[in-house]
């Protein structure tokens, strides 16, 4: 492949940067809602954590993704995982125990899925 690149490539690659910034800016964003937030009510719950590690996880995709233009498909799977996770904490006991199940199974699914792909990284872009 030539050195020189099309303006549709390159308009691609800026468009792609600036989405890859907003995302880095708005998880930012919102890690300081919630600290604010947890601060405000003086109170931690699991749930918080859980969203907490969701804005990490997020954050660090990014930061992997900018750094070396390979996204690690490991990742998705981790906060696919944590989302999961909050979501049956936040469920709490009034739901329906097959909800649990179904839901505990998605986990163990998701986390045997990253087992089998947790070398595999999918190479974006050209260098």
């Amino acid at each position: 492949m030539s050195n020189k690149t099309n303006p549709i490539q390159s308009s691609i690659w800026i468009a792609e940067q600036a989405i890859l910034l907003v995302i880095a800016v708005a998880t930012i964003g919102a890690t300081i809602i919630e600290l604010v937030r947890i601060f405000d009510v003086m109170t931690v719950n699991l749930s918080d954590l859980f969203l907490l590690f969701i804005y990490a996880e997020v954050f660090g995709l990014v930061a992997v993704y900018f750094r070396s233009h390979e996204l690690p498909v490991i990742y998705p799977l981790f906060i696919a995982i944590t989302a999961l996770s909050r979501l049956i904490v936040l469920q709490g006991k009034d739901s329906a125990p097959e909800q649990l199940v179904f839901e505990a199974a998605s986990i163990l699914l998701i986390s045997i899925a990253a087992i089998l792909l947790r070398n595999v990284k999918v190479k974006i872009g050209t260098d």
